[in-house]
């Protein structure tokens, strides 16, 4: 994991440092910058090592052709065999971009599964591309008559640059051949085809979970996970820590936070002695968010209200993880793949429209809740992983009908009426991995079952010298105070950010 800028057609290797020195706090193990001989190409590059850990050094330079890269790519070693491991220098990862785009193979990128962004250039062509749903981010802006990418945004501020804009995901720009969608999510089906069991079903899908998260777990260095004590992360935990078990490995280190006394502290407890996991925890105060809150502010881009709720519980996570681990497994994605959130409730009598409605949020994770998460994690140097969102687990879950994700008490049941459950398929393939009251559990926001909504009222009340309850529009109004502060150009980053309620709409 890391961070990278590349200026094409810019020929000022001062800029790429100072650009690069704004993210660095992405990668604080190596700190590289390198030109392309006899081409207009500046990279820079900050690692984190994760993978190839003694050789893995960024930007690689391999006969006329300069590569950076953020991210993993989960399947390098069957790509190794592939293309014949003699023309590898590296155990790094990364090399197999620069190997598969060398194969001449029209959709090369296609072949690529992981999380990753990257910039790569020939002496005369330039490729930036990102990965399917976004994970990891990339944005581009003219300087001129040339461009620079960049890894965040604060690498651009106070730079002179044109209108910034972030490459979509499952994109590719390439200077000689113009910009492709080389990825498209699978429409979700509503309901199920005839003679469709869904018990086998739920069976498969736990199954492609996982290899999802087998896959995600591979590392160089020891791979934790984040705990909040809901269905999602407790079970990727769950399945993360019998991994390392059959491996003769372990326990899985995990992590929690909350108020003293929160809902999740609680749950995450009970499901980390569950599997037999090494638990770490950390008991927040509103005292911690009044000191963190312009921290969270500036690193997150955004001064979304929804967002930095949720970003504040995940800083402390970060923080409590980086101290044992460099990386850590995460539940975001099961809530758009499996109904999650409360407001799809509202579908559970028109499954299409519920299918259709997860397919459309997928495709605007990468500036909500993956920004959140790769922001702040990146913050402190840790590496964040969401197995959920594999591309062999995306492509099984949206052939599941959302009528068996979002139902009436059991679709099993001769009438299935009563109350709603959500993510009902997701629980059935899992039940038998954690305590049935945990299973069944209804959802609550990260920033609710933490206890940082009662928290934050505490510090913002604080913060502005206010007895009374702070309402959501001064909330609003001083998140974006506080991001103006930080920021020379502070209209670049709000143009740029992503809006959890506006997602909704």
């Amino acid at each position: 994991m890391c961070g990278f800028v590349c200026l094409w057609n810019v020929g000022d290797e001062a800029l790429a440092t100072s650009m690069i020195t704004k993210i660095a706090h992405r990668g604080p193990d190596a700190v590289q910058v390198a030109e392309l001989p006899n081409a207009p190409v500046i990279m820079a590059h900050c690692r984190l090592s994760i993978i190839g850990t003694d050789d893995g050094a960024q930007p690689i330079y391999q006969t006329s052709d300069l590569l950076v890269a953020n991210g993993e790519i989960y399947n390098h070693v069957d790509l190794r065999a592939i293309l014949g491991p003699s023309v590898f220098e590296t155990a790094s990862d990364s090399e197999t971009i620069l190997h598969l785009f060398r194969s001449g193979e029209s959709r090369w990128i296609n072949k690529l599964d992981g999380m990753f962004a990257f910039v790569l250039a020939t002496r005369d062509r330039i490729i930036a591309a990102r990965d399917p749903l976004g994970i990891k981010p990339l944005y581009v802006a003219r300087i001129g008559d040339g461009y620079a990418f960049s890894s965040e945004l604060k690498a651009f501020d106070g730079v002179e640059v044109d209108q910034i804009e972030a490459i979509p995901p499952g994109s590719l720009y390439d200077s000689r051949d113009g910009w492709r969608q080389w990825y498209r999510t699978p429409h979700g089906a509503a309901t199920p085809e005839p003679g469709a069991d869904i018990g086998r079903t739920a069976q498969e899908l736990r199954l492609v979970l996982e290899e999802a998260v087998a896959k995600w777990m591979v590392a160089d260095v020891e791979v934790g996970s984040f705990l909040s004590g809901g269905l999602d992360s407790s079970i990727i935990a769950a399945i993360a820590q019998k991994i390392l078990k059959e491996a003769g490995k372990g326990p899985l280190k995990t992590f929690a936070v909350g108020t003293e006394g929160s809902a999740d502290l609680l749950a995450a407890r009970r499901v980390a002695d569950h599997i037999g996991a090494e638990h770490h925890e950390y008991a927040f105060t509103a005292d911690d968010v009044v000191e963190n809150l312009s921290h969270v502010i500036y690193h997150l881009e955004s001064a979304d209200v929804d967002l930095v709720r949720s970003a504040i519980p995940t800083l402390f996570a970060a923080r409590l993880a980086r101290n044992k681990v460099k990386a850590v497994l995460t539940g975001e994605g099961a809530d758009e793949l499996f109904a999650g959130y409360t407001y799809h409730h509202d579908y559970v009598d028109d499954p299409r429209a519920l299918a259709d409605e997860l397919t459309r949020s997928l495709g605007t994770m990468h500036n909500i809740n993956l920004q959140r998460v790769d922001r702040i994690t990146m913050a402190e140097s840790l590496e964040a992983r969401t197995p959920f969102l594999d591309r062999d687990l995306i492509d099984f879950a949206q052939s599941v009908p959302a009528a068996w994700k979002l139902c009436r008490t059991d679709p099993e049941a001769a009438e299935a009426t009563g109350e709603t459950t959500e993510k009902w398929i997701l629980r059935k393939a899992c039940a038998d991995l954690l305590p049935e009251d945990l299973v069944w559990r209804k959802k609550a926001q990260f920033d609710e079952g933490s206890g940082t909504v009662a928290a934050l009222e505490g510090a913002l009340q604080k913060q502005m010298g206010k007895a009374t309850p702070v309402t959501r529009d001064e909330e609003a109004a001083l998140y974006e105070s506080i991001l103006r502060k930080a920021f020379r150009k502070p209209e670049r980053i709000l143009e740029n950010a992503g809006r959890w309620e506006a997602d909704r709409v």
